[in-house]
């Protein structure tokens, strides 16, 4: 593996900032399952859907997540298996 230059290494460190919250991670987690609106993430952390909503804008932003629109929902799903990938490792990471 090459050292990554300045600019890589600061874009590598964004990325796991959206990995720095637990409810981020918990998140990232429930949509391992499958696409979730807003209100099904809600109700399962027991959380309100606008903190919630701020934190898929974080992991929006980060391109953790994506989402598509289906009549007045947003169905939020992971970016793509990258996501899945750095999800198990932290867990194997930690399981040792």
């Amino acid at each position: 593996m090459q050292v990554p230059d300045r600019e890589r290494a600061e874009q590598i460190a964004a990325l796991f900032k959206g990995f720095d919250d637990p409810t981020r991670i918990h998140i990232l987690s429930l949509l391992i399952g499958g696409e979730r609106c807003v209100g099904e993430i809600a109700d399962a952390m027991a959380l309100s859907q606008s903190a919630v909503s701020h934190q898929l804008r974080i992991l929006k932003a980060m391109r953790l997540v994506r989402f598509r629109r289906e009549g007045k929902n947003l169905l939020y799903s992971l970016a793509d298996d990258h996501v899945l990938c750095i999800l198990k490792t932290g867990m194997d990471y930690i399981s040792k």
